[in-house]
């Protein structure tokens, strides 16, 4: 068999990363869903990284990170600029870890997640009006404090640790044809897809993401990185660039993930509420777009094929997630 090769990750770096985190990441199950396979006509197995203590899959890349860290940069601590699934996480590593931690945001994210963050005991630097200028003050801090960033996604070690995902669905489903996910950075399919054609090139990779705003989807179609307005959307979780010079995600999605899809509001909201009604979880919109994909045929699936959806998050406002699911349920 023709092995796959990334220049810079390799699978053995992630089976390293799976002994790296083991003491903090605890594998999470593999769920048969039932109705969604009659739906389908194919097998259709959830992989529930939403039930994380950060509430998303990123804990796993964030562990890995810092626990890259020398002793001096554990000493001098770490910070990112992400205010989501990935900021969580990473303060939620870092307390664990016992490492300060510094998370950069803009003064238009909301005074809830700024509670959260806190209450996570990191700090927090409020800084401009966007992401960009969150960004640009991770980069001040390791100037002036001697902070180590630790990025969402175009990192070796957060890839790694999210293909980790991938080795535990290979343990429960050997068989396993594909894998559907969510596609913003490329960190999670990065990871995912180089295990999975690593071990054999036909099992299929399918990246999600919702219509407006898709960076990773349109600077594939572009053929290199580009940069696309924000627009509000249920999988908020999915928005944000890709970055200028992005060294890994880029070309390890365009390698790995077969076939990405565009998503509409209405199907995210349709896998909200089937994940809701179905499995009684309640999850982000990030979470359910490969759900909405099978249930409105914009992933079509080979008869009795097993397939896995990774359900990456439940990081949601309970308001936010009732309004979209009413009128399914």
């Amino acid at each position: 068999m023709q092995q796959v090769h990334n220049q810079t990750i390799t699978l053995q770096d992630v089976w390293k990363a799976k002994s790296t985190i083991s003491a903090i990441i605890h594998k999470t199950p593999l769920i048969y869903s039932k109705a969604l396979s009659e739906k389908a006509g194919a097998e259709i197995y959830l992989k529930y990284e939403h039930i994380h203590d950060s509430g998303a899959f990123k804990m796993r890349g964030a562990v890995n990170a810092i626990y890259q860290l020398t002793e001096e940069q554990k000493k001098h601590g770490v910070t990112t600029f992400s205010t989501g699934n990935h900021g969580f996480a990473v303060a939620l590593a870092a307390k664990k870890l016992g490492i300060r931690a510094v998370i950069c945001v803009s003064k238009h994210v909301p005074q809830a997640k700024f509670e959260k963050i806190k209450g996570l005991g990191a700090e927090l630097e409020i800084y401009g009006d966007g992401q960009d200028d969150a960004e640009q003050r991770c980069y001040e801090l390791q100037k002036e404090q001697g902070l180590t960033l630790i990025p969402p996604f175009d990192h070796p070690s957060v890839i790694s640790g999210q293909g980790t995902i991938a080795l535990e669905i290979l343990e429960d489903l050997p068989s396993v044809h594909s894998v559907i996910g969510g596609l913003s950075g490329g960190g999670l399919l990065s990871g995912v897809g180089l295990v999975m054609k690593n071990t054999n090139p036909s099992i299929q990779v399918f990246g999600v993401s919702m219509e407006k705003g898709a960076a990773m989807y349109e600077s594939l179609k572009a053929g290199k990185p580009v940069v696309v307005s924000e627009h509000e959307t249920l999988a908020d979780s999915l928005l944000g660039g890709i970055g200028d010079e992005n060294k890994y995600t880029f070309s390890m999605v365009n390698q790995y993930v077969d076939q990405s899809v565009l998503v509409n509001e209405e199907t995210i909201k349709k896998g909200m509420a089937y994940l809701y009604k179905e499995h009684k979880i309640v999850v982000e919109g990030a979470a359910a777009v490969g759900i909405g994909a099978i249930i409105d045929n914009i992933i079509s699936l080979k008869e009795n094929t097993k397939n896995v959806v990774i359900i990456s998050g439940n990081n949601v406002d309970l308001t936010s997630h009732l309004n979209a699911i009413k009128a399914y349920i």
